[in-house]
């Protein structure tokens, strides 16, 4: 299940209570040992603060699910980070490519999935488009890995069957041309079923050639002219990730822009209570929120809260900034976190409506 239905599935449920368990993991030996450990105290805390808070008796079901956990991370395959959530209809752990800021356990009557928000927004899923004198070669991506090599009726592509030799310069182009429109067509055909942007590593002329009989020129969002062999597939997302990286900040400045240019029409909000009535109601266009600020408050409404100083006080919505997001995002707006100087004057957090 894609990251953005898990978070929608999670944000559904609104179970008092909701635990949420989140920290950071080692995947090499000897640390990755501690990751049991870890969870088998985080898990020991998230009991007592239950039986405390809502009795022994009355949360029967939910300690017996706490107690299954660490038994389980076993079966999950680990990245950076760990997310366990528990209530009376859910049991869901979710391993994220990416470090979780704080790390703890958060009791509420929702799900804290403010680390998920961030991992989605920084998270790609992307193909690699390899193309070399011996053919060529399709990669699934996520970040930095190579999750599998792509192999259907057309892929892998062995070298160019077309004769390019001889004097016809023109000749050669047009069944280099037709070589390379065989190419995108494959892409475009798993392009159309999984809906994935390409990475192309080639060389500078072959690229080009590429862009020229491309169908979707758009969906080749990058270009690396690193000469990779084809067994080499994890340096290729390596080195495709830093290209993503980069890209994704180019969004983010882009995205910071945009809302500036919304404060002279007025449609910039940044005191915390209008950005939240904004996001249910469905105004909200774009989000920018300073990378750690979170913010609990006491609901006094469906509408209005009070803000306070200790998220684990009863009754507190541990960080309304996570609600806020999710809310924006699941209403067709975007959300961002950053940490970039460019949005510095803009405060910790500010909305662009759309209206």
């Amino acid at each position: 299940m894609a990251l953005k239905e898990i978070i929608g599935s999670l944000t559904e449920q609104k179970d008092s209570p909701s635990i949420t368990i989140s920290f950071n993991t080692f995947l090499t030996y000897p640390d990755s040992e501690k990751n049991a450990i870890t969870l088998k105290n985080l898990s020991k805390e998230a009991e007592s603060r239950i039986i405390e808070e809502f009795g022994k008796r009355e949360s029967e079901g939910i300690l017996e699910k706490i107690a299954g956990i660490p038994e389980k991370i076993e079966e999950i395959q680990l990245m950076k980070s760990l997310h366990v959530f528990i209530s009376e209809n859910i049991e869901e752990l979710v391993a994220s490519p990416w470090p979780v800021d704080k790390e703890g356990v958060f009791i509420d009557d929702s799900f804290a999935v403010k680390p998920l928000i961030k991992a989605m927004n920084r998270t790609k899923d992307y193909m690699i488009l390899s193309i070399s004198q011996g053919g060529a070669h399709l990669f699934h991506a996520l970040n930095d890995t190579i999750e599998s090599e792509i192999t259907n009726d057309d892929f892998p592509f062995d070298a160019n069957p077309l004769d390019v030799s001889g004097s016809d310069n023109n000749k050669i182009e047009n069944r280099l041309k037709e070589y390379f429109n065989q190419i995108d067509k494959a892409v475009v055909a798993v392009h159309n079923t999984n809906g994935l942007d390409v990475i192309v590593i080639s060389t500078e002329p072959n690229f080009a050639m590429l862009q020229e009989v491309a169908d979707l020129p758009k969906m080749y969002i990058a270009h690396d002219n690193k000469n990779y062999d084809a067994s080499e597939p994890d340096k290729m997302a390596k080195q495709a990730f830093e290209t993503i990286k980069d890209l994704q900040k180019t969004d983010r400045t882009e995205a910071i822009g945009n809302l500036k240019q919304g404060i002279s029409n007025g449609q910039v909000l940044t005191d915390l209570q209008d950005i939240y009535q904004a996001a249910i109601d469905g105004r909200g266009e774009l989000l920018i929120v300073q990378q750690d600020f979170e913010q609990p408050v006491k609901m006094t409404s469906d509408r209005t809260f009070e803000i306070v100083g200790d998220p684990k006080e009863t009754g507190v919505v541990d960080d309304i900034v996570s609600t806020i997001a999710w809310d924006v995002i699941s209403k067709g707006g975007k959300s961002y976190f950053s940490n970039q100087e460019e949005l510095g004057d803009l405060g910790k957090i500010a909305l662009k409506v759309r209206y």
